[in-house]
């Protein structure tokens, strides 16, 4: 894409009521803007960041075994009303009439509707295990919407839901979910770690909120040192022990957010314990037949007599992970991409685009690079160069290629790594094969 033919409303400033980092730069660098309090609307750029993260969680999803689906936004009343949530759910909760005087709301989460569904089409045991999920835009009326997309009132989520025979499978589902949330994470180029979560009156550890650490992040978590080593995430998902006995040394270390601390375990941990700031980026829960049995679930079971399905729910913030990104890689000129969710590889910078020669160069290797399948954005702008650079560093793409007239004569580019700084002089050949390693 040609940025003379973009929509990139980039800023020189951040905004003054923009109070964290990523809500600063993703304002700046022409990501986001806001249409109303805690509702955003996403620009070009934002939205191709969204899409890639969005493809990497739903890769991993499927690579878990779950199955795609979308529900729709808007839901009746009368299903939250046969789990008994509607009432209890609290002014969060978007509640709208129809022309006919219906109630409905806004999606907030989706238990009920995919419980009817499931419950609706579901007959026997051998529907089971099932692991259902979309990624769908949720509404919640928060009081005080703040820090950009890290607490906006619409946001883009990722929740899927699991329905087992038994308690035993349904902690296989469970499993599946976990090691799949890590795997997206670290693709993401994040250092996620699980922690355990309230489970209010279900008991037991199956809840873990999933954290990202980031010096700006919005809630203290304490950890054990081994989390600051890569783990390798190769285990047979199919292997129910295999995949339980991984899970269980991975939670064997510490790992509390401030709300759930452990003196004793900390102790133990001495000199090993670390504490750092952290966001939420993803929660899991096994919630057993909460919803299920209010709502009149059954399958047949093996025997014939009926069976009330467990269920489980694993949410990922979706549009929430971008502002944890940025949050976690940017530096004093801007944001920093990760490879794998950057808008675009290559920044192609022309120089000079009143020079013939200049132009003619940039285009050419522009062509090429496109040819190539690496996706780049290149400033052939009219500009001086101090604002292309300053552009480019703001948003922070992987890789940037410099053509101005010194290099030329020199037979040479210049290529530079955003994430160190690193700047070498190579040939135009050597500088794709760097860009598509």
């Amino acid at each position: 894409m040609r940025l003379s033919r973009h929509f990139l409303p980039v800023m020189k400033e951040s905004p003054a009521d923009a109070q964290i980092v990523s809500h600063k730069l993703m304002l700046r660098a022409g990501l986001v803007r806001q249409t109303a309090a805690g509702i955003y609307a996403w620009l070009p750029l934002g939205h191709r960041v969204l899409r890639k993260i969005e493809q990497i969680v739903r890769e991993e999803q499927d690579r878990a075994g779950a199955i795609e689906m979308l529900m729709p936004t808007m839901q009746s009343a009368d299903l939250w009303r046969e789990s008994g949530r509607y009432d209890a759910y609290g002014p969060e909760m978007l509640r709208i009439q129809d022309r006919h005087e219906r109630e409905m709301l806004f999606g907030p989460t989706n238990e009920e509707m995919i419980t009817a569904i499931f419950r609706d089409n579901a007959r026997s045991y051998r529907d089971l295990p099932r692991i259902l999920y979309h990624i769908q835009w949720k509404f919640r009326d928060e009081v005080r919407p703040r820090f950009g997309v890290m607490r906006g009132r619409e946001f883009l989520m990722k929740d899927a839901y699991s329905f087992d025979l038994d308690v035993d499978g349904a902690r296989h589902s469970y499993n599946r979910m976990f090691v799949a949330y890590l795997r997206t994470f670290k693709r993401m180029g994040l250092a996620a770690i699980p922690m355990q979560a309230d489970t209010g009156p279900i008991g037991g550890d199956l809840s873990h909120e999933f954290i990202v650490l980031a010096p700006t992040g919005e809630s203290d978590v304490f950890y054990h040192t081994n989390w600051e080593a890569e783990r390798p995430l190769e285990v047979d998902a199919d292997d129910r022990e295999a995949l339980q006995a991984f899970v269980g040394s991975l939670t064997a270390d510490y790992a509390a957010t401030d709300e759930k601390r452990d003196p004793a375990r900390e102790a133990e941990a001495g000199d090993k314990l670390k504490q750092s700031r952290g966001i939420e980026v993803g929660h899991i829960f096994f919630f057993g037949t909460k919803y299920s049995e209010a709502m009149g679930m059954t399958v047949q079971g093996p025997d014939g007599a009926p069976v009330v399905p467990q269920m489980g729910s694993y949410g990922v913030g979706v549009s929430r992970l971008m502002g944890a990104i940025i949050e976690a890689s940017h530096d004093d000129a801007g944001i920093i991409w990760p490879d794998a969710v950057a808008p675009y590889q290559v920044g192609l910078i022309n120089m000079r685009a009143d020079d013939a020669r200049c132009a003619a160069a940039a285009d050419d290797l522009y062509a090429r690079l496109e040819a190539a399948g690496v996706e780049t954005l290149y400033d052939d702008r009219d500009e001086r160069g101090g604002a292309k650079f300053a552009t480019m560093d703001l948003i922070g793409l992987p890789w940037q290629i410099v053509i101005g007239p010194k290099g030329l004569d020199k037979g040479v580019v210049e290529l530079k790594r955003r994430a160190t700084g690193e700047k070498v002089e190579l040939s135009v050949e050597d500088a794709l094969a760097r860009v598509r390693q």
